[in-house]
Protein backbone atom coordinates (compact mmCIF):
# COMPACT_ATOMS: atom_id res chain seq x y z
CA UNK A 1 0.00 0.00 0.00
CA UNK A 2 1.41 3.60 -1.08
CA UNK A 3 2.09 6.18 2.10
CA UNK A 4 -0.41 9.06 2.18
CA UNK A 5 0.25 12.64 3.07
CA UNK A 6 -2.11 15.51 3.54
CA UNK A 7 0.04 17.46 0.41
CA UNK A 8 0.17 21.25 1.07
CA UNK A 9 1.02 22.25 -1.95
CA UNK A 10 -2.51 20.29 -3.50
CA UNK A 11 -4.78 20.64 -0.45
CA UNK A 12 -5.43 17.31 -0.44
CA UNK A 13 -4.46 13.72 0.98
CA UNK A 14 -2.40 12.44 -1.85
CA UNK A 15 0.25 9.50 -2.74
CA UNK A 16 3.20 10.89 -0.58
CA UNK A 17 6.80 10.15 -1.74
CA UNK A 18 8.51 7.07 -1.87
CA UNK A 19 11.68 8.15 -0.04
CA UNK A 20 13.72 11.55 0.55
CA UNK A 21 14.33 13.39 -2.45
CA UNK A 22 16.23 16.76 -0.91
CA UNK A 23 18.72 16.32 2.14
CA UNK A 24 18.10 17.80 5.43
CA UNK A 25 15.43 19.49 7.25
CA UNK A 26 14.34 21.05 4.17
CA UNK A 27 13.88 17.19 2.48
CA UNK A 28 12.13 15.84 5.59
CA UNK A 29 9.71 18.50 5.45
CA UNK A 30 9.28 17.81 1.58
CA UNK A 31 8.87 13.80 2.44
CA UNK A 32 6.32 14.37 5.17
CA UNK A 33 4.12 17.00 3.71
CA UNK A 34 4.25 17.12 -0.28
CA UNK A 35 2.58 14.34 -2.74
CA UNK A 36 4.24 12.43 -5.51
CA UNK A 37 2.39 14.72 -7.68
CA UNK A 38 2.82 17.88 -6.18
CA UNK A 39 6.97 17.03 -6.23
CA UNK A 40 6.59 16.22 -10.17
CA UNK A 41 5.18 19.67 -10.60
CA UNK A 42 8.22 20.92 -8.98
CA UNK A 43 10.57 18.67 -11.00
CA UNK A 44 8.89 20.22 -14.17
CA UNK A 45 9.28 23.56 -12.66
CA UNK A 46 12.98 23.80 -11.94
CA UNK A 47 13.48 22.01 -16.09
CA UNK A 48 12.60 25.43 -16.76
CA UNK A 49 14.68 27.78 -14.24
CA UNK A 50 17.49 25.46 -15.39
CA UNK A 51 17.12 25.81 -18.65
CA UNK A 52 15.80 29.44 -18.86
CA UNK A 53 18.12 31.07 -16.60
CA UNK A 54 21.02 28.94 -17.55
CA UNK A 55 21.99 27.85 -14.37
CA UNK A 56 24.43 25.15 -13.07
CA UNK A 57 23.36 22.90 -10.35
CA UNK A 58 27.17 21.91 -9.01
CA UNK A 59 26.79 26.27 -8.60
CA UNK A 60 26.26 27.30 -4.51
CA UNK A 61 24.79 30.51 -5.88
CA UNK A 62 22.24 28.75 -8.23
CA UNK A 63 21.88 26.32 -5.39
CA UNK A 64 20.73 28.06 -3.18
CA UNK A 65 18.40 29.81 -5.94
CA UNK A 66 16.56 26.78 -6.10
CA UNK A 67 15.96 26.15 -3.27
CA UNK A 68 14.64 29.16 -2.66
CA UNK A 69 12.23 28.37 -5.25
CA UNK A 70 11.70 24.87 -4.36
CA UNK A 71 10.91 26.28 -1.18
CA UNK A 72 8.40 28.85 -2.71
CA UNK A 73 6.93 26.75 -5.37
CA UNK A 74 5.70 23.53 -2.57
CA UNK A 75 4.79 25.47 0.69
CA UNK A 76 4.03 29.06 -0.12
CA UNK A 77 1.20 31.30 -1.74
CA UNK A 78 3.98 33.47 -3.47
CA UNK A 79 4.56 33.37 -6.79
CA UNK A 80 7.73 31.05 -8.15
CA UNK A 81 10.36 32.22 -10.37
CA UNK A 82 9.53 32.63 -13.92
CA UNK A 83 11.75 34.32 -17.09
CA UNK A 84 10.45 37.42 -18.46
CA UNK A 85 9.12 36.15 -21.57
CA UNK A 86 7.73 32.73 -20.17
CA UNK A 87 4.25 32.27 -21.44
CA UNK A 88 2.10 28.93 -20.08
CA UNK A 89 1.27 26.17 -22.36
Amino acid sequence: MSRMVNCVKLGKEAEGLERLTYPGELGKRIFENISKEAWAGWVKHQTMLLNEYRLSPIDPEHRKFLEKEMDKFLFSDEEPAKPDDYKPQ
